[in-house]
């Protein structure tokens, strides 16, 4: 039994020493990685969870399930199946969807008929939003989060290749409280790059994205190198598509490319002041 208290009592304080090292809460910590442990999320999901980091990802972004959270541009809810139900007892989960609001919100609307108590809560809006869209209220949201999409507002997907992206800002802006995060991730490109390699590679600066952010009226407050990948170097023959998983060249090289794994991506926190 003495042996038994004492592992116990190693193990307990090396959880408590971890999360001390991540400077956040264990209860915010654990119930991240419940929500990514979560035997609801497809196999293709988690299969993608060494190179996209949820848990530290959304610990640094310090989502908590309490909290109001809009996710921008959800795409086939990679990140829907573990936002969703983290905030589903206590807090709120808008998916941002468009500029093709509501189809958009196809994969969204799917995990909510397939599984009503963790997915039912979920809210579709319009990002960005047009006059008679639905809309995040201004100033309700305690945290904004968008992966891998700044770029596509920067290269103007689906909106005759011009720039919104500060439009795009100027709407998350609005609906965050005072005080509230803004979390984004994007496929990172060399400072030493070209920036006309912007409107064609899929990846940014991050120093066009702070810009932006800064634009708009957010305070950066931190980034994170948890999704960094070094063995990317941003200059592939069909941008970052050419990486997984999208492999736009299909087998051409792809045991090389398997190998890079997906994209080297700044992770960027913002404060609404």
């Amino acid at each position: 039994m003495r042996q038994t208290l004492t592992v116990l009592a190693v193990l307990t304080t090396a959880v408590a020493v971890a999360s001390v090292a991540t400077g956040a809460p264990r209860t915010q910590r654990s119930a991240i990685a419940e929500a990514v442990a979560s035997p609801s999320r497809s196999p293709a999901n988690v299969a993608r969870d060494p190179y996209r980091h949820p848990v530290d990802t959304l610990n640094f972004f310090g989502v908590k399930p309490g909290n109001t959270v809009v996710e921008i541009w959800p795409g086939g809810g990679w990140y829907t199946e573990i936002l969703a139900p983290l905030t589903r007892a206590k807090g709120q989960y808008y998916a941002a969807v468009g500029p093709d609001f509501p189809n958009g919100g196809k994969a969204v609307e799917a995990l909510k008929a397939k599984d009503p108590a963790l997915y039912g809560h979920a809210k579709l809006v319009a990002f960005p939003a047009e006059a008679g869209q639905p809309k995040v209220a201004d100033g309700t949201a305690d945290i904004v989060l968008t992966f891998r999409n700044v770029h596509n507002w920067r290269m103007g997907y689906k909106r005759g290749d011009q720039d919104y992206a500060p439009e795009a800002f100027r709407q998350m802006f609005a609906m965050l409280k005072k005080g509230g995060t803004l979390g984004i991730e994007d496929h990172r490109l060399p400072e030493a790059a070209s920036d006309a390699r912007e409107k064609t590679s899929g990846y940014l600066k991050v120093s066009t994205v702070r810009r932006l952010a800064e634009q708009a009226g957010f305070v950066f407050v931190a980034a994170s190198e948890v999704n960094a990948n070094p063995r990317d170097t941003a200059d592939w023959p069909k941008g970052v598509w050419t990486l997984p998983p999208t492999y736009t060249l299909k087998d051409v090289d792809r045991a090389k490319y398997a190998a890079i794994g997906e994209s080297d991506r700044m992770t960027l926190k913002f404060r609404k002041p």
